[in-house]
């Protein structure tokens, strides 16, 4: 199995959390290190890599793949840099902080024949992917509406700077919005219009921490929200069609279980617990169905099979440079019509 040599641009919470521990388990990798500015903890954890003291070193070592998970506000420049240095790239979201930079990336990457990948980790998040089942197998019949949450009770400040200061990539709307909106795209594709709320709700915000967009498609309506002051969880995905309804609470375990330092297990990883199935009612053959429904397992693990699959076989990115596009769209039409107070059609 080729190697496919991947450094990081930092090694902070999302590189020690969501990138190193399956690059270091997959065979399809080597993870040569990451550039580190301050802190140099990299080695702690892996003490074979390096650390490199800029992008620019970085990007002067024989590294294949590079990972882009550094501030939102510094994806384009950094991904850009990474593409014309001749490197893949795997890009965190917010993919970019404008259509237009997302647009320019997808064709860098296009003219040099280079793979761009955006690290969409939460469609393989085991309540996503049980919807996505319940969904394909039509349990539910025509859908009429789906609502999707992304909530959280934190009132307090980031102590990340680059998190509550006034700039391109900060807010909730650029933070999680992107994983709602993918997830929609993801099973419903881009619609045809959108209305979105974008609000400020802590005290001393600077950036915004509440957003409700409703995606407008041609027969049903897909709503997503997100919040800081939400004590009592909603269902994370509430989904009503013509023949029934599943509500489900969000349950991944994934990144918990990475946080505490565990290290991916292919066999059980990614299992919730069974107290947070999603609830199935519907009908079939005209028999009445109310039942809790077994989840999926989860595993980030299949993004990392994906992009090694797209580098070494040139097969199709996990999450494509386009669906990072389709996703900038949606988020420049929610704050414009936040701002307009009307619907904005795509």
């Amino acid at each position: 199995m080729k190697k496919i040599k991947t450094s990081l641009l930092s090694y902070g919470m999302s590189g020690k959390v969501f990138h190193a521990p399956f690059l270091d388990i997959h065979q399809g990798f080597e993870l040569l290190g990451s550039w580190e500015r301050s802190k140099k903890l990299i080695q702690e954890d892996y003490p074979y890599v390096k650390s490199y003291a800029s992008i620019d070193e970085l990007l002067a070592d024989d590294v294949d793949l590079v990972i882009v998970n550094t501030p939102v506000g510094t994806h384009y420049e950094y991904a850009k840099k990474v593409l014309l240095a001749g490197k893949h790239a795997v890009v965190e979201k917010a993919f970019t902080t404008t259509v237009a930079e997302a647009k320019e990336l997808a064709e860098i990457a296009q003219e040099k024949g280079l793979k761009l990948a955006v690290f969409q980790n939460r469609r393989w998040d085991s309540d996503f992917k049980t919807i996505q089942k319940i969904i394909n197998d039509g349990v539910l019949g025509d859908l009429v509406e789906a609502e999707f949450h992304f909530d959280r009770y934190n009132p307090l400040l980031s102590p990340k700077a680059h998190k509550e200061t006034a700039n391109d990539g900060a807010g909730i709307l650029k933070d999680l919005g992107p994983h709602l909106i993918d997830q929609a795209v993801a099973l419903f594709g881009s619609p045809k219009s959108v209305f979105g709320d974008i609000r400020i709700t802590r005290e001393n915000s600077l950036v915004d921490d509440w957003i409700d967009l409703l995606l407008i498609y041609t027969d049903f309506r897909v709503r997503l929200k997100a919040g800081f002051f939400v004590r009592e969880p909603n269902p994370a995905y509430t989904i009503h069609g013509k023949k029934g309804s599943f509500l489900k609470p969000r349950g991944d375990v994934q990144e918990d279980e990475l946080k505490l330092g565990k290290k991916p297990n292919l066999d059980s990883w990614g299992t919730e617990p069974e107290t947070l199935q999603g609830f199935l009612h519907t009908e079939t053959d005209g028999k009445e169905i109310r039942e809790k429904v077994p989840t999926l397992q989860g595993n980030y693990f299949s993004f990392f099979d994906g992009v090694y699959d797209s580098i070494a076989n040139n097969k199709t990115e996990p999450v494509t440079a386009q669906d990072g596009v389709k996703v900038m769209q949606i988020i420049e039409a929610a704050i414009a019509s936040s701002e307009q107070q009307k619907v904005i059609n795509l």
